[in-house]
């Protein structure tokens, strides 16, 4: 099949660039002719907080990656779309709402061409906005199909649109660095790890909150951009009298410095009040600790509790002091690390491929309306 991708790519850092990228390369290695449509300026600026791009890429970018799309150029939209008629299979990666209505002109570009499946990381945001859910029933009553990664997010989407809507458990897409993973020694760290983009439905505030309650000889990493609230989040450490426990590394953290944080830790901790999908307990388990997490999303079917990590309630500042007072008994930090595993992940990508190129027809064999 020739397939078009239509999201971003390096320059753009984070899971949606790196998913676009490993996506684009597993479907070349099983035989497809694949192009990435990509931007040269995805957002405005006060639209996404945090840093857009990088200067070095993490992982391999795609050879056959164009950077024509400007969210600026509604024209470039349309003969983006006109351009893909030819195609057997455009797919769109819808990381927000924003992006809907460049979709909705390379769909007009297409009229009647290529089959299109939207590939929706959240078929809605966490923290939602009142034009979200219009947006995305424009987009996705026009699409062919729909594949999300959660039967969750699949009920979402069916009320949204009558088209198909497949499901697929995302595999692994973010990159290791050229060195591996750091090598961990033994022994505990007395410390723990928040990673990545700091936004309030991921429960950092609730982390520290279960972190003034829990063992008090633990401390806590968080390394990640923080979108807003970066005072506020000094203000409650230091009315936690958290101040010599918590270490706040705020700023985008290149690949290079992931395993660092990893080996320094016992847990990572993804303290959500709700999810979708995360690589980040992928990610722990590459590098070799477990996870605490709270029962949201695909958390509980990724961590076998009390095996390779622990599950707690969302949005439950106790049950995250009790999870992390079980982590810390004797022994249990080292008989959890003992029992993570990475991940085969070709099975997952196998069936994320063959869940992704059948999504345009599904079971009815629907097409959009002009």
């Amino acid at each position: 099949m020739r397939i078009a991708i239509v999201g971003p790519a390096f320059p753009y850092k984070g899971g949606g660039a790196h998913h676009t990228t490993e996506l684009a390369h597993r479907l070349a290695a099983a035989g497809h002719e694949v192009v990435i449509e990509s931007w040269r300026a995805q957002y405005p600026g006060f639209l996404y907080p945090g840093q857009q791009t990088i200067d070095e890429p993490e992982g391999e970018p795609f050879p056959g990656t164009r950077r024509a799309l400007d969210w600026r150029r509604p024209d470039g939209w349309w003969r983006t779309g006109r351009s893909l008629r030819s195609y057997d299979l455009v797919v769109l990666a819808v990381l927000s709402p924003v992006q809907v209505p460049s979709y909705l002109g390379i769909l007009s570009g297409l009229r009647r061409g290529a089959p299109v499946v939207a590939l929706c990381h959240n078929v809605l945001p966490h923290e939602r906005k009142p034009y979200d859910k219009p947006l995305m029933k424009a987009l996705l009553k026009r699409v062919d199909g729909v594949l999300v990664h959660s039967e969750q997010q699949a009920g979402i989407a069916r009320g949204l649109t009558a088209r198909p809507v497949r499901v697929a458990e995302m595999p692994a897409h973010l990159p290791t660095p050229a060195g591996g993973s750091a090598e961990r020694g033994e022994g505990v760290r007395d410390r723990l790890l928040f990673f990545g983009i700091v936004r309030p439905y991921k429960g950092l505030d609730v982390l520290l909150r279960a972190l003034a309650n829990g063992p008090g000889n633990v401390s806590l990493t968080v390394a990640g951009e923080f979108w807003g609230g970066l005072d506020e989040t000094r203000a409650l450490i230091s009315a936690l009298g958290l101040a010599g426990r918590v270490e706040l590394r705020p700023g985008y953290v290149p690949a290079a410095d992931v395993p660092g944080l990893f080996e320094a830790s016992d847990a990572l901790v993804l303290p959500y009040r709700t999810a979708t999908a995360s690589q980040n307990v992928w990610m722990a388990y590459e590098h070799g600790i477990p996870v605490i997490a709270t029962r949201v999303g695909g958390f509980a079917d990724q961590i076998r509790d009390g095996e390779d990590g622990l599950v707690c309630e969302p949005d439950d500042a106790g049950s995250l002091a009790d999870a992390l007072e079980r982590f810390y008994a004797p022994g249990e930090p080292e008989r959890l690390r003992s029992g993570v595993r990475p991940v085969d992940h070709e099975p997952l990508w196998s069936a994320y491929v063959d869940a992704l190129t059948g999504a345009a027809t599904g079971p009815t064999g629907a097409r959009r309306s002009a």
